[in-house]
């Protein structure tokens, strides 16, 4: 399972899937992108494979620990229905 953030592919250190979404693994360049399509706008996050293919994400959650950041994101659509 991979994330398209923008125009770039990301390749999570780990994925886990969760109700409504995955957990990702992300370090380095990978958590820099979703941070600046998180806190800076107008990008795009999506999962590539699995039964999420293609879905659009949210980020809900971000927790950091060690040298690893643990991302949480929601489909589009489940983090509407939490708001």
């Amino acid at each position: 399972m991979e994330l398209i953030v923008g125009n770039k592919r990301i390749v999570p250190m780990a994925t886990r899937r969760i109700a409504g979404g995955i957990e990702a693994e992300l370090a380095g360049e990978a958590l820099t992108s979703v941070l600046d399509a998180t806190f800076g706008g107008g990008v795009s996050i999506e999962v590539l494979g699995g039964d999420l293919d293609r879905c659009p994400m949210d980020v809900a959650d971000i927790r950091m620990h060690g040298a690893a950041t643990t991302v949480t994101f929601l489909s589009a659509a489940q983090a509407l229905r939490l708001n």
